[in-house]
């Protein structure tokens, strides 16, 4: 008799669902976003893509919605833009088979330029959050000690 092969039942049905909305964080990507997209509408419409319901707004929510809320396909973003909207996009009703469309034919450039466009403000935004003064406690404790190692909300940093 052969050996009996061993299941692991906490993998045999296993169910993924995104992460919730952060209003705080969605309000961030708003700020930061939208005048990005904005400067970037002239472009999309130059290169003849339609402004219907999957604008380049939404398609841009939808990238970062499958990616920060850990989304785990179409069919499931179809249903969160539906029942809730995400991030500065309201609750629109389209097909899924209209959303897969989209996403095949959708130009890469786009996301490229808008990426591009706030890379600048992504990189002064960490150096400022990097070169903030050390509280008394971390320097205090930095002179007893040759190496300490901080974690905050934000970031971790070893000294």
């Amino acid at each position: 008799m052969g050996k009996s092969k061993r299941l692991n039942r906490d993998h045999a049905k296993q169910t993924q669902r995104p992460m919730v909305e952060d209003r705080v964080i969605a309000e961030h990507l708003t700020v930061l976003l939208t005048p990005t997209i904005k400067s970037q509408s002239r472009h999309f419409r130059e290169l003849g893509l339609r402004e219907r319901i999957l604008t380049l707004p939404l398609m841009v929510a939808a990238v970062l919605t499958l990616l920060w809320r850990d989304v785990p396909g179409i069919t499931e973003l179809n249903r969160l833009l539906e029942t809730e909207g995400f991030l500065w996009c309201g609750r629109t009703k389209v097909s899924q088979q209209a959303l897969s469309e989209r996403f095949l034919t959708f130009p890469a450039i786009l996301f490229q330029r808008i990426f591009d466009e706030i890379l600048p403000q992504l990189k002064i935004r960490w150096s400022e959050r990097h070169n903030r003064p050390l509280p008394d406690s971390v320097r205090f404790t930095l002179s007893k000690f040759e190496n300490i190692l901080l974690k905050d909300r934000e970031n971790r940093r070893k000294s």
